[in-house]
């Protein structure tokens, strides 16, 4: 999926919710430890129930990396149960030199067909480069993040701006809003009207809404541009709303709130 064709589902559907798949196996409802794949059966369930109301997935892979090759099996069943009528980011923060970062594109793009990847900017324009030849898929670059250590070095004076607003223009120059977006913290919501100012056109990932405490109404009036250009990940609080067998269920009902406050932004 494109990112114009992102757009048009979220016109679609009144949503820029995007649903983050953390998930840990020490959380998910014990009753579904007895199936053959505990994790997947979960991703399985949660994606039938909130399709409906949300245009994205993004799949943070600490979760199943962690876990192995079990893991990576469930990871690998998730990415190919989303349907198309969904953007899939695999949040992965990938980065290294050329040679490596071209490996870790392959991986996600072409292995696994994500739609978009996560990247850290560190490194600088041939670690993330090799993303971004990649036709009809998005690099997600990390700009100003939601933790508290971006004190230590995001927001610091680089020059006459901070650090992550060089980020963020020298970044920009590397590829075109229809391959690039930026994560952009919610809990960073007084940043985004200067965000917004620095980066018109571009997407923003925007984690941090639900138990880190950003505020979808702030993020929806300070940062939306006439493409909308959000797209909002809520993870813990819609997939692990519940914790007995209708844990989809409250799952779905958590989602389609969201959907209903974006719809009236929109």
């Amino acid at each position: 999926m494109t990112i114009r064709e992102l757009t048009q589902q979220i016109r679609q559907k009144k949503s820029y919710l995007c649903v983050g798949l953390d998930s840990d196996i020490a959380k998910i409802p014990r009753h579904l430890h007895s199936s053959a794949d505990p994790v997947f059966e979960f991703n399985k369930q949660i994606i039938d129930a909130t399709l409906g109301f949300c245009v994205s997935y993004k799949i943070n892979t600490a979760f199943y990396e962690s876990r192995g090759v079990k893991g990576w099996e469930s990871l690998e069943k998730t990415i190919r149960y989303i349907p198309g009528t969904h953007f899939t980011i695999a949040d992965a923060k990938r980065g290294d030199i050329g040679n490596t970062s071209s490996h870790y594109a392959k991986a996600f793009f072409e292995e696994l067909n994500f739609d978009a990847v996560t990247v850290a900017p560190y490194m600088g324009a041939d670690s993330i480069q090799p993303f971004l030849e990649y036709e009809n898929k998005c690099t997600i670059v990390l700009g100003l993040t939601s933790n508290a250590g971006a004190k230590d070095f995001e927001l610091l004076p680089a020059g006459n701006e901070r650090l992550y607003e060089k980020v963020l223009r020298t970044v920009s120059q590397w590829g075109t809003p229809g391959n690039l977006m930026f994560v952009i913290g919610a809990t960073q919501a007084d940043e985004f009207v200067n965000i917004r100012r620095i980066l018109p056109d571009h997407y923003f990932l925007v984690p941090g809404v639900g138990f880190q405490g950003g505020s979808l109404k702030d993020i929806s009036e300070k940062a939306m541009n006439d493409q909308v250009g959000l797209l909002v990940n809520v993870s813990r609080a819609i997939i692990f709303a519940g914790e007995k067998e209708d844990f989809a269920a409250e799952a779905a009902n958590i989602a389609s709130q969201y959907q209903k406050e974006m719809s009236s932004y929109l």
